[in-house]
């Protein structure tokens, strides 16, 4: 991994540590005990240290309580809301809703006069969705934390990857963002990802499995109202789960 721009001012021609990638949501409420800011005075750290530690950050955010709002390209908007106790997730995005919580992975369309959500089994305790759960959220311009994390985790383990870091503040709140270019195997060759503080998704840009995605954070709170994870009004619903053996 190349990096332009890097604030330490030193390069190293030996390859970077070995990784820690992130581990699913069984190992969320590990990391977030153990998982600081790599923005400290002095500390110095390789390019695929900080993308991997900004991949823990974000996967670490699964342990916390927050709505966010996005804007999106075009002016449209999107939100993601999260909740403990139990653990669950809902992303909505123009034509679609995903919710995902520990009964049941529902994904519901929006296209039609009457929305149809379908239930499918929940993902297991030690693994995120299956990413092709998102990509109807990506066609919807939303790219989800847990398909950002792929990226960061690919771009690490990518030698030729380039990399350039700065911080900014996104919705009020301090990110730190890198740019990252020329990614093998991976479903985004070239992004711009920003990660706040507390490990929300700030903003985000790039084409990710041929859809181009931008959006940004316009407004970040501590709490989650407990109608998000609710069907539309008014929607069908097939269960499609299986029954029990």
């Amino acid at each position: 991994m190349r990096t332009t721009g890097w604030r330490s001012g030193r390069r190293k021609s030996a390859p970077p540590p070995a990784l820690r990638l992130v581990a699913g949501l069984t190992g969320v409420l590990l990391l977030a005990a153990g998982c600081g800011t790599i923005a400290d005075a002095g500390q110095t750290i390789q390019p695929a240290d900080l993308v991997n530690e900004l991949a823990i950050r974000l996967d670490s955010a699964s342990a916390l309580t927050y709505s966010a709002e996005y804007q999106l390209a075009g002016g449209a908007s999107a939100s993601i809301v999260q909740a403990q106790d139990p653990q669950r997730v809902a992303y909505s995005y123009p034509g679609g809703k995903l919710i995902v919580t520990a009964s049941a992975t529902t994904e519901c369309d929006l296209g039609s006069d009457r929305a149809l959500c379908t239930l499918t089994a929940p993902p297991s305790p030690s693994n995120q969705p299956d990413p092709e759960v998102f990509s109807d959220a990506n066609a919807g311009g939303l790219v989800t934390p847990p398909v950002v994390i792929s990226l960061l985790n690919a771009a690490a383990l990518d030698p030729a990857a380039v990399v350039t870091q700065n911080d900014t503040t996104v919705a009020g709140r301090h990110a730190t963002c890198v740019q990252i270019s020329q990614v093998q195997n991976a479903a985004a060759s070239r992004f711009d990802a920003c990660i706040t503080t507390e490990g929300a998704l700030g903003s985000f840009a790039g084409v990710v499995d041929g859809q181009a995605v931008e959006i940004a954070i316009s407004r970040y709170r501590d709490t989650a109202d407990a109608t998000a994870f609710e069907l539309p009004d008014g929607a069908r619903s097939v269960d499609r789960r299986p029954g029990p053996a």
